[in-house]
């Protein structure tokens, strides 16, 4: 049997036997209930009018992250009179409570914010990280379960622009990962007391800036076991979940030796297949790579490519395939088994950039420019282009689509949108 066909093999039987850790109809993280940016089953409205929306929601602060949704609640991070804080809302955009932590520590891209994370949810707490360095806990309720601070524990990070790594939970713990020049680590603390459990070590030499990840770590859940996949200082890693042993390590991303290529899209995952990004696509030299992340790690690349990638959208999977948003508003189907191309389009051309991620609802993709700009294209065999809405702000954050409603987190406003 040829590594090809049992690739294909596996994505197929991933696809068709492969359970949700959690109900679809929830967004517990970042990318949604399995990390692949896509919405849960319903009809999604594609044209709008910013001042016809379901509700719209004033946010206290600027803030990039995404919110999550568990059981119709809505849970975000905001920065509050010079604090991070988390806000909870429920389905009709009523604020249900706001629970203030430590001082702000602003962002400094034009960008970015103190609360660049996005929190994450299990259904019984809500766990937040910002630049400033505190990581916390709070039950559903608001009440604070504990809180720590990172920063005061292990010294600034030393990232050329504002935090982004969002925290990710295994069954016992909140999991951070520090990729920056100096120490670098993956550290997992108690869901209950905050307690650090365990830290490892995670140190390479890079050409300058390309130790820097904003990459959000990817858990995997293999035979009734929990592993994590971590990308960022030009290596991809895999770690026992249970003590952050190094399982393997794969590298080779960077045969040209470039420079200032910090990691900024997250990877995915198809079956065994994880598509990494590496260089600047937004510059014209972007790299793509399909690693197989079944194997033992070293030059374990199934496919690489020179030709194409993503910067700063992390791509979205949708039956079996991958769909890249470049930050300049090119769409490219991919084949993650072979890595070839299978359409290529693009949205109107603007000078703003698309930094949020996109979302498939409905077999429709919804891209935001960071200028408030929404589009919405059909990307079901073809790209299509369906609508731009306005929103009439700035836009960083990505979407999210529960039940039939869009939320969009704006700079200054929480917006719910459904269909007519």
């Amino acid at each position: 049997m040829t590594f090809l066909f049992r690739l294909i093999c596996r994505v197929c039987i991933a696809l068709v036997v492969s359970v949700p850790a959690v109900e679809a109809a929830n967004w517990p993280r970042w990318r949604g209930a399995n990390d692949d940016g896509v919405a849960s089953p319903g009809k999604y409205a594609v044209k709008w009018s910013a001042e016809k929306v379901l509700w719209k929601t004033p946010l206290p602060g600027k803030g990039c992250s995404t919110p999550v949704v568990w059981n119709e609640c809505i849970y975000l991070t905001a920065p509050i009179e010079g604090k991070d804080a988390v806000l909870a809302f429920d389905a009709g955009g009523k604020i249900l409570w706001q629970t203030p932590l430590g001082a702000e520590r602003a962002g400094k891209h034009r960008n970015g914010s103190g609360c660049n994370a996005s929190p994450v949810t299990d259904g019984q707490g809500v766990f937040v990280y910002f630049k400033s360095g505190t990581l916390a806990a709070l039950d559903l309720d608001g009440k604070l379960r504990w809180q720590t601070n990172l920063v005061e524990a292990f010294g600034r990070d030393t990232l050329f622009w504002d935090h982004g790594t969002s925290p990710v939970l295994t069954e016992k713990h909140v999991i951070m990962a520090r990729m920056h020049h100096g120490e670098s680590w993956l550290a997992a603390f108690d869901k209950s007391t905050g307690a650090m459990q365990w830290k490892e070590a995670r140190n390479y030499e890079t050409p300058l800036e390309n130790d820097n990840s904003y990459a959000t770590p990817l858990v995997l859940r293999r035979d009734n076991k929990e592993s994590l996949l971590i990308w960022g200082g030009e290596h991809l890693t895999l770690h026992d979940a249970a003590n952050g042993k190094l399982f393997w390590s794969a590298s080779g991303f960077n045969p040209g030796g470039g420079q200032y290529w910090p990691v900024v899209a997250s990877s995915v995952v198809v079956g065994d297949v994880v598509l990494v990004a590496h260089g600047r696509s937004d510059r014209g030299n972007g790299l793509l790579f399909g690693v197989d992340v079944s194997g033992a790690g070293g030059t374990n690349h199934v496919w690489s490519r020179n030709d194409t990638g993503t910067f700063v959208p992390t791509p979205a999977v949708w039956r079996g395939k991958v769909y890249l948003l470049r930050d300049r508003g090119e769409v490219e189907c991919l084949d993650p088994i072979t890595g070839k191309t299978i359409w290529s389009n693009a949205f109107p051309k603007a000078s703003a950039n698309f930094y949020g991620s996109p979302l498939i609802a409905d077999g429709k993709l919804y891209a935001i420019r960071e200028d408030g700009v929404v589009f919405v294209a059909g990307v079901d065999g073809k790209f299509e282009l369906l609508a731009e809405n306005h929103m009439g702000e700035r836009i960083i954050a990505s979407p999210v689509g529960v039940n039939g409603r869009l939320l969009i987190r704006g700079e200054r406003n929480l917006f719910c949108i459904v269909a007519d």
